[in-house]
């Protein structure tokens, strides 16, 4: 008698542990393997303007990787669009040209993770096709029409941190608020000559021509990314941000010209 009451209760036992184990063990799919979250619907990523041609890209790669989602883009100057998240946009992913524009989103208290730099990007000089003011470097600019990004933007402070690096002083034709802007007026013949990034010149490559020059080393911007606290599709923007870190993407990146970390 003993032995079968000894035997129930290590039978009650071990089921009350079997009980406790369901109810605290991670889901799993039909044949046993952790499940992951489902990714779907619209990931809304905000991104620097330099960004375009790239995320483009790569969300046309990660949308074929996650059957059923969407990437919606915007694009435009970093700190323009960090007031629009600061102001209440629904955003799940920013990507910035420089810390300090990130520095406003964070600032705030709207991001839920240290932002990774997950590229580098450089100064150019974008001329005309065959540089017919025959531009060779910084030096060359204060004869010249030339276009810059406002100073509150990141290729505007780049600009500024090259030029005064190389000790030269330019009047600028036109400040434009992201530097697509201030290649369009190269592409126009509004302007000699703007101060953009290499991966704008090496996309643009068929109407510009590129010329560098030593100070861009002086100038470097690392584009910060990160998802945000209050992002409407939070696996969408996990998923995002892993296949940004992701060897395809990063192949993607390096064709286009920026640094990878």
């Amino acid at each position: 008698m003993r032995s079968a009451r000894s035997l129930l209760a290590a039978t009650s036992v071990l089921a009350l542990a079997a009980a406790l184990t369901a109810c605290t063990a991670t889901p799993t799919s039909n044949n046993g393997t952790q499940s992951a979250p489902k990714v779907e619907g619209t990931v809304t990523v905000f991104a620097a303007a330099s960004l375009k041609e790239t995320f483009t890209e790569l969300g046309k790669r990660f949308e074929a990787a996650y059957p059923g989602t969407k990437v919606t883009f915007n694009f435009g100057g970093s700190s323009a669009l960090a007031q629009s998240i600061v102001s209440g946009a629904p955003v799940d992913v920013f990507a910035a040209a420089s810390p300090a524009t990130m520095k406003t989103v964070t600032d705030a208290k709207l991001i839920v993770e240290t932002p990774r730099t997950f590229a580098r990007n450089t100064l150019e000089i974008a001329v005309p096709k065959g540089n017919p003011k025959h531009i060779a470097g910084l030096k060359d600019l204060g004869g010249v029409k030339t276009a810059l990004c406002a100073k509150e933007v990141p290729c505007g402070a780049a600009a500024v941190t090259a030029l005064k690096a190389a000790g030269v002083e330019v009047t600028p034709a036109t400040y434009e608020q992201d530097v697509k802007g201030a290649l369009t007026k190269v592409e126009l013949g509004e302007v000699d000559a703007s101060l953009v990034y290499r991966t704008d010149v090496k996309a643009d490559a068929a109407k510009v021509d590129g010329v560098e020059f030593p100070e861009s080393a002086q100038a470097v911007n690392d584009y910060p990314v990160a998802p945000l606290a209050k992002a409407p599709n939070t696996n969408g923007a996990a998923a995002f941000l892993g296949y940004l870190n992701s060897m395809d993407a990063s192949r993607v990146l390096t064709e286009a010209g920026f640094q990878v970390p």
